[in-house]
């Protein structure tokens, strides 16, 4: 009796095991927009013609400070960037995906965080696109914990299919401190 279950056991085990097909996932493509594609374009492109940027940064309200920075490291630069990716496996079925043609022919896909996905720290991207190349992608990501609240605005602005500005603006508040706001943008030159 006691063979007969650990035969049962084991041929329902081997039945649950297919060939290689199954031992390779099918790769999917992404979902929704691939922002992480997109960013990794750009920055290869940016590595190779060297662009420089002409940045700003305004924290607590202060004055602006601009700085034109000859050389820079694209990855380091944009890696804020990233955090608007909402193409990972947890993500998938997060977002409701709304699309709008405008008057002047452009596409506006706006991609909203359904309310039972409070994991997903973009609560919206929008992308703004001519023909199948985006000018204008935004995104607003939210992080909570125990020790800190921030939230922030992102935005790449391309010409062309090229990366031309970026920034980002937010607030962060941690426990016990006040709240900084700040605000960063840069231009590709």
């Amino acid at each position: 009796m006691r063979s007969a279950r650990w035969a049962a056991g084991a041929a329902l085990l081997l039945a649950g095991c297919g060939g290689p097909e199954a031992a390779a996932p099918r790769a999917a493509g992404p979902l929704y927009f691939d922002v992480k594609g997109l960013l990794d374009q750009q920055i290869k492109q940016l590595d190779q013609a060297h662009a420089a940027a002409l940045k700003y940064v305004r924290l607590r309200g202060g004055p602006p400070e601009t700085v034109r920075v000859p050389a820079v490291r694209w990855a380091d630069e944009l890696q804020l960037f990233f955090q608007a990716d909402i193409n990972k496996a947890a993500l998938r079925g997060a977002y409701a995906v709304d699309s709008a043609r405008l008057p002047d022919g452009r596409l506006r896909r706006t991609y909203t965080r359904l309310p039972d996905h409070d994991i997903a720290p973009v609560t919206r991207l929008n992308v703004l696109s001519a023909g199948a190349a985006p000018e204008e992608i935004t995104a607003d990501v939210e992080q909570q914990n125990a020790l800190f609240t921030a939230h922030k605005h992102l935005r790449l602005d391309l010409r062309q299919g090229r990366l031309a500005g970026y920034a980002v603006q937010g607030t962060q508040k941690l426990v016990l401190f006040d709240t900084l706001r700040y605000a960063a943008a840069g231009q590709v030159q």
